[in-house]
């Protein structure tokens, strides 16, 4: 069952979610905004084991899609005054200094290029990405994996304390306090937390078919697809005369095997790269902000010029960790389906979001099961080409009744 509606334009988006759902458990909501009016907002499946159903409030952990967020909340700040792109972070934070960092700057924290990714060396465990203060201070003390140089390194988990500390630093304010202060509530937003309070927990959707893998051996046939797969990767960095060990440097601390995702505690934990809970509604409404240009609903946050520097790429080499030409923005990424101007985040196992300011375009995902990659799967790419086509068919002067779904 499909909750929700689309206006008829956008029938084909609910017929993606449609299959998208029968072909994998668990459940999903999407949300596209067009030149500032919801065009559809859809949910269905179930969102934890006991198949409890997918409803309008229901919030999904949405790993890296939580960095396009994040990002989104500085940006505020540098529209308010309260951040340059181009100073350097130990301007605003002293302690970050240590270790050889005084000259990286918050251009180059938003970008990847601070060559700060390496968290295998930040922590024995990675449990211990719940201690948000512990976390701070390791990061005060980390050591670039070599001079920053323009080179791009995917900063798959730290880029939530990096951001996330320079949010502290700069408003003497809670990390989740700013993120209400600023965004959430503005924006009006009905589930946008990084670090989720006790209260909205029963909303959430736990994830299906992730689970801690301590004490079970892998079979054969997965030992030797990854064994497989690990020699295409190292020759792939050979050839592009890369570091092979830098994902998993990047993304994969000791521990992470055995990580709980789905234990209260994860989700109350304040990781600004990895912990947000959205409903797609919240993510869309962000997304579509800076799509109208920095204002939503005769609300302004963000300035022209923000705007402008925020979504301008910053760099087109090859990631020293995902071996992709990721065309970063100041905490983005482009999305090529989504065409030129396209850019946003999505998430390992399937979650994202982006906006399309050429067309006054938002869209959003969330969802609870599959593994897909760090920055996500196929099903939102799916969704993107099917957002597109319709978006460019769509006549929004036409007056018509938007079609509820059944």
């Amino acid at each position: 069952m499909i909750g929700g509606f689309t206006h008829r334009d956008f029938d084909a988006v609910r017929g993606v979610l449609e299959k998208q759902l029968g072909a994998h458990r668990g459940g999903a909501s999407i949300t596209v905004i067009h030149q500032g009016t919801v065009v559809a907002d859809l949910w269905g499946g179930v969102r934890d084991a006991s198949g409890a159903p997918w409803t309008a409030d229901t919030l999904a952990l949405s790993f890296s899609t939580t960095k396009g967020v994040a990002s989104t909340l500085l940006h505020v700040l540098a529209t308010q005054g309260q951040i340059d792109y181009d100073q350097r972070v130990a301007h605003y934070w002293p302690a970050f200094a240590q270790g050889g960092k005084q000259s990286i700057t918050v251009r180059q924290l938003l970008s990847h290029q601070a060559a700060l990714w390496n968290i295998r060396d930040l922590i024995d465990d990675a449990a211990q990405m719940r201690d948000w203060h512990g976390m701070l201070e390791r990061i005060e003390r980390a050591r670039p994996a070599h001079a920053p140089d323009g080179r791009t390194g995917y900063h798959g988990l730290t880029f939530g304390w990096l951001i996330g500390g320079l949010v502290e630093q700069v408003t003497k304010r809670p990390f989740a306090r700013v993120l209400e202060d600023e965004l959430t509530a503005p924006l009006g937003l009905d589930g946008c937390f990084v670090g989720a309070p006790t209260d909205v927990l029963d909303r959430r959707a736990t994830l299906l078919g992730v689970r801690p893998s301590a004490g079970r051996a892998p079979s054969l046939r997965k030992r030797l697809g990854e064994r497989a797969l690990g020699l295409v990767w190292q020759s792939l960095h050979a050839l592009a005369g890369t570091d092979p060990s830098a994902f998993q440097r990047a993304l994969l601390p000791r521990g992470i095997r055995r990580f709980d995702w789905n234990d209260p505690a994860t989700a109350a934990a304040c990781m600004p790269a990895a912990s947000g809970m959205f409903t797609s509604r919240s993510l869309a409404r962000i997304y579509a902000l800076l799509a109208e240009g920095g204002a939503l609903d005769g609300v302004r946050l963000l300035s022209p010029d923000v705007l402008t520097q925020a979504s301008h790429v910053q760099t087109r080499v090859r990631d020293d960790v995902l071996m992709l030409r990721m065309g970063w923005r100041l905490g983005y990424h482009g999305v090529r389906l989504g065409g030129r101007h396209a850019f946003g985040h999505f998430g390992f196992g399937g979650s994202g979001a982006y906006c399309d300011p050429s067309r006054r375009l938002a869209v959003a995902m969330t969802l609870n099961s599959g593994v897909g990659t760090p920055l996500g799967d196929l099903r939102m790419l799916r969704l993107a080409r099917a957002v597109v086509r319709a978006a460019d068919q769509h006549r929004p002067r036409t007056v018509s009744t938007p079609t509820r779904a059944a």
